[in-house]
This record gives C-alpha cells, structure tokens and sequence, in this order.
C-alpha cells in the first residue's frame, strides 16, 4: 500500500516541487549569495528530473491516476479533480525539467543579480507547464496554462528596462490571453451542454452525442487557445517578438517545450474527449491545412532573417507545422513521431539559443552579417553550433531525424515528405549559415548598406547583463553538451524507440484513458506502431541535411539574378509587412485564424 500511495504522490510532488522551490526563493532569495540562489534552483530541478524518471517507470503498464482530496468518481458525480499521468504526459514532464535545468545551469554564471525572481518565474514557469500535461481535468489545463503563461509574460520581459523587452511581453501577453479567454469560452460551453469538466467524464458525456453546433463552438473555443500557444499560423504572431527579447536561456524552454505544449493540448483533448465525436476527415484536413502553411510559412520567414534569435523562433514556427502534420496522421505512428521530433527539436534548438546567448553576452549583438567572421576564435563553439544546425535538418542519428523519417511515414504522402524535406533543409540551413559566417568567417562580406530601414538586425541587442568572459564557465558548456547529447539520445538510446511506440498507443486509446481514470479498469493494451530508423528515414535525412549545406552555401556565396529579384522581392516584403508588431493586427489574425478552423472543421 505504501508504493501505491507513493507512486499515485507521484504527479502532485512534480506540480508542488517547483512551487514551493519558487516560494523559497521569493521568501528567502534576497538574503542569499547569488550562487546558493542558483545551486537551489538546480537543485529543486534534479529532485523534479528524479521524480519524473521514477513516474516513467511506473507508467509502464498504463496510467498513474491521481484523485485530489481523495474524492473519487461516483455514478452521476462529477465532483473532483483528477491527474492522469501516461508515459506520454510523463515524457513531457520530464523534458520540461532537463531543459529547466539547462537553461538554469547555463544562466549560473549569465546574469549579473536578478534577486532569485528569474530562477522562481522558471520554476512556476515549469510548474505549470508540468501541470498542463499531467493534469485530466479541462478546467484546470486551463489553470495551469494560465500560470506558465503569467510567468512566461514575466520572462519574455524581464529587461523591463528596455523598451522592446516590455513591447514583446505585452505582445506576448496578450495574444496569449485573447486565445486563454477564448479557450475558457469553450470550456463554458462544454459544462453548459455535460456538467462536467475532467476529461474522462467529458469523454463518457458526449459518447455517442454527436457534433452539435455548441459542442463544435466548443471544440473550436479550446483548439483556438492551444493552437496559440502551439504558435501556428495564423495565430504566430507573437512568438518571433517574445524570443527576440527574452534571455536566451528562458528560449530554451519557450521554443523546446512551451510552443509544443500547444500541439500537445489539441491532440490530447482530441483523442480524449472529442475522438468519435468531431469526424476523423474534418481533424484530418484541419490539422493538414495549419501543418502545411505553418511548416511553410515558418521555413521562409526562418530563411530571410538576419536576427539569430528570430531566425531560431520562426525554425521552431516551420517544426510546429511539422508537428501538427505528425498529429493530423491521426494514428498511434503518427503521434510517436510527433513525440520523438519534439524531444530531439527541443534538445537541438536549446543548444542552438545557449550558443546564441554566448554570442550575445560576448559581442552584444545577435545580427548575423554584423557578426561575420568576430568569433572566429572560439571554433569549438562553431563547431557545436555547426553540428546543433545539421541535427536540426534531420541529421542521422539524431532525434530529429528519427522522428522526421516516423512522421513522413505515418503520413504516407510523397507531397507531406518533400515539404517536410524542404522545411528541415530550409531551417537546418539557415542555421548553418549563421554558423559559417559568424565563426568561421566563410562568404562573402557583408557591406555596410547591407541593411534596409525596416529590417530587424539584432546589432543593437543588450546582453543579458554578465560581462564576457575570458573563458566560457563550465556550467554553461554543461549545459550545451546535456542538450547536445540529448538530441543523440532521442535517435540512438536503446529501447527509447519501443517506450515512445508504447506511449503513443496508449495516447490515442481513449477507451483505456476513460477506463483508468473512472474505475481503475486496465483494458488489453494496445499493438504499438514500430518505432525505429528505417532505410528511407536515414535516407530522407541525409538528403535533408545535404539540401541544408547547399542552402548555406547559397545564402554564403549565391545571388539572385537580377531578373528573379523583383518577382521574389514583391511576396517577401508583404510577408515581412504582415509581421508589423502591431498588437491590433495580430488580434485581428487570431480571429480570422479562429474563424478558418471553425470553417476547415465543417467543410
């Protein structure tokens, strides 16, 4: 008895944990040596990274469920708040805790003082990121998105010294709540038509139900909010603004895990509460079309940016496309490839940011053509941001590469697996011409008349604050080499490919979700999908990240003919147009962006 209790504490330790670390430090911070403050964060997010680990493990066999206050589901009672921990929410939760230790580790010795309130909006920041994956409850999905969400406006503008700091956590801040307060309309509408609110008694309510008008307003409601979060087109805005000003480290956890937690929502209350409900061929399309434009909107915005941090974010924008196109599979593969995309992506793109805040608090600027060629001294570093941009291409063995090759296959398509050649050597490229051209001073030189009045440089950026160093500190190439080596993992560890094919059949078993949490019934497990690298993946890969060095050398050493410049120019400007940092236009997307859905879900 004493394990079962032990284990069932297991969810509820992952949610407090960070808490009360942040509490501590709010309470008793100030009184504290920087570096105790810094050890303490570290230290609350190891007990997390612990707790989580042991939670895999006893999810082994299905769903850890969690009751709060000992209420437990009764005939025609709905009362009662319920955590339902399957290896897929309990990944997430563990991924959440590496990168907060990451980003803590490396910003040890990156700050000047910050008075322990950036180590404690980490730590709620993950807390409620751990919360919104555990939980099975809508209502409080919403709590906890609420919460990472109120500390992540915090981060995104914590040089509130600065005016643009202050500028992309306001647009951050509301974009983000326009989609919350959107969500809970649709979360209202569900209570209205079921009273209930957990996920498995809204399963059971709408069972057999039907798409009625207010329950498709209702699914729309809740996917609008999670699509904004996730960042996908057109409800994107926000996101290239927030890592453009937030600390780099903070953009470990913003682009790995925070945009994701978005997909991660939409196919969650799918599969839990919607699947039978909404038709698979209206999921299917709608999930198809925000893939394809989010993937390709992303890749071109990624490809044309000089600001490496907004080069990076619009990478993550093009990957979630990606994801959403493993999601709108609608099966068991499609979802384990989404899964291990996402952790590799997270492992890369964080190594990509850290190296990009060591440029940052070296040079004070994060322009790419401002920067050719000045760190040409620390080739180590320009190595690993050299490999960090092939993994992101898909490089075997990586992650993302793995994952890239599971998606194309569940999807089937040969159009699906050529954007998804594109997007990847598009996104890796970039990168990789950054790498190139800042650290190992290749291409052409860049003249000063290089920059037009509207473009956004980056050659102006403050550091986030420590002077540079002599030497590059320990904790931040710890840091780097975790996430590094991470990204290998995902593609190579052993039996991590056959736990992810487990966990995404149990993702989309809503009968064994329902089940579980409402009477402790375990149902025969689902046939897991094979996971594991196969001859067209490895293929697939190594001919994106070929595609992405030939990119890099184009953006190096190519021109455009002249005739081409005008017809190019022209849809590039526009694009660039729509992204006017206007609070007002981006609103105005995100209810078109609402509208398209609705109307992607009725077609």
């Amino acid at each position: 008895m004493a394990g079962i209790i032990a284990v069932q504490a297991l969810p509820t330790l992952l949610i407090a944990v960070p808490v009360a670390g942040a509490s501590v430090l709010l309470a008793v911070g100030r009184f504290l040596p920087h570096r105790l403050v810094d050890g303490l964060a570290v230290a609350t997010t190891a007990v997390n990274i612990v707790l989580a680990v042991l939670l895999w493990q006893a999810t082994g066999n299905g769903q850890v469920v969690t009751w709060a206050g000992g209420w437990q589901p009764r005939p025609h009672l709905v009362v009662g708040i319920v955590l339902v921990a399957d290896r897929t929410g309990t990944g997430l939760a563990l991924l959440i805790a590496v990168l907060a230790g990451c980003a803590l580790l490396f910003s040890w010795r990156y700050f000047n003082s910050v008075h322990a309130h950036y180590q404690a909006l980490v730590l709620l920041f993950s807390a409620g990121m751990t919360g919104f994956v555990l939980t099975g409850d809508l209502f409080d999905m919403f709590v906890f998105f609420e919460l990472m969400g109120a500390a992540g406006y915090a981060l995104a503008g914590f040089k509130i010294e600065e005016a643009e700091s202050v500028q992309g956590g306001l647009t951050f801040g509301v974009l983000n709540s326009l989609g919350a307060y959107l969500c809970l309309s649709g979360i209202g509408l569900l209570y209205a038509r079921t009273g209930a609110l957990g996920l498995p008694q809204l399963s059971t309510a709408l069972s057999g139900h039907g798409m009625d008008p207010l329950v498709l307003a209702a699914f729309v409601l809740i996917c609008t909010g999670w699509l904004v979060k996730a960042a996908a087109v057109p409800f994107h805005f926000w996101l290239a603004d927030a890592h453009a000003v937030a600390p780099s480290p903070v953009c470990v956890l913003f682009s790995g895990v925070m945009a994701p937690l978005g997909v991660y929502g939409v196919a969650r209350v799918y599969w839990v509460v919607f699947h039978g409900v909404v038709p698979d061929a209206a999921m299917h399309r709608a999930m198809l079309v925000l893939g394809v434009v989010t993937a390709a909107l992303g890749a071109v915005m990624c490809l044309t940016q000089r600001h490496i941090k907004r080069l990076l974010a619009y990478s993550t924008i093009a990957h979630i496309g990606l994801f959403l196109l493993g999601i709108a599979a609608l099966n068991a593969l499609g979802v384990a490839g989404t899964s291990v995309y996402l952790a590799g992506h997270a492992a890369v793109k964080g190594a990509l940011f850290l190296l990009t805040g060591l440029l940052l608090s070296r040079y004070g600027s994060v322009d790419e053509l401002g920067l050719y060629g000045r760190a040409r001294q620390h080739r180590v570093a320009g190595c690993a941001f050299v490999l960090a941009a092939l993994a992101l291409a898909g490089l075997p063995p990586f992650g993302t590469g793995l994952g890239k090759g599971l998606i194309d296959d569940a999807g089937g398509s040969p159009l699906l697996t050529a954007l998804s050649v594109a997007v990847s050597a598009l996104t890796g490229g970039a990168a990789l011409r950054v790498a190139l051209r800042v650290y190992f001073g290749l291409g052409r030189r860049p003249h000063p008349d290089t920059t037009a009045a509207e473009e956004i440089t980056g050659q102006d950026e403050q550091p986030d604050l420590r002077p540079p160093h002599d030497r590059t500190p320990i904790s931040m190439i710890a840091a780097i080499a975790i996430l590094l080596a991470g990204g290998l993992a995902t593609g190579l560890a052993p039996g991590f490919a056959t736990a992810i094919g487990r966990a995404a059949a149990t993702f989309v078993d809503q009968h064994g979700y329902v089940a579980r949490a409402l009477s402790a019934e375990r149902l025969p497990s689902q046939v897991p999908p094979p996971v594991a690298w196969t001859t067209s993946g490895v293929l697939l890969g190594l001919l994106a990240t070929a595609l992405a060095i030939g990119v890099a050398v184009a953006g190096l050493y190519g021109r455009v003919p002249g005739w081409l410049r005008a017809p190019i120019k022209r849809p590039l400007s526009g694009l660039h147009e729509l992204h006017s940092g206007h609070v007002g236009d981006y609103a105005a997307w995100l209810v078109l962006g609402s509208a398209a859905l609705a109307g992607l879900l009725i077609v």
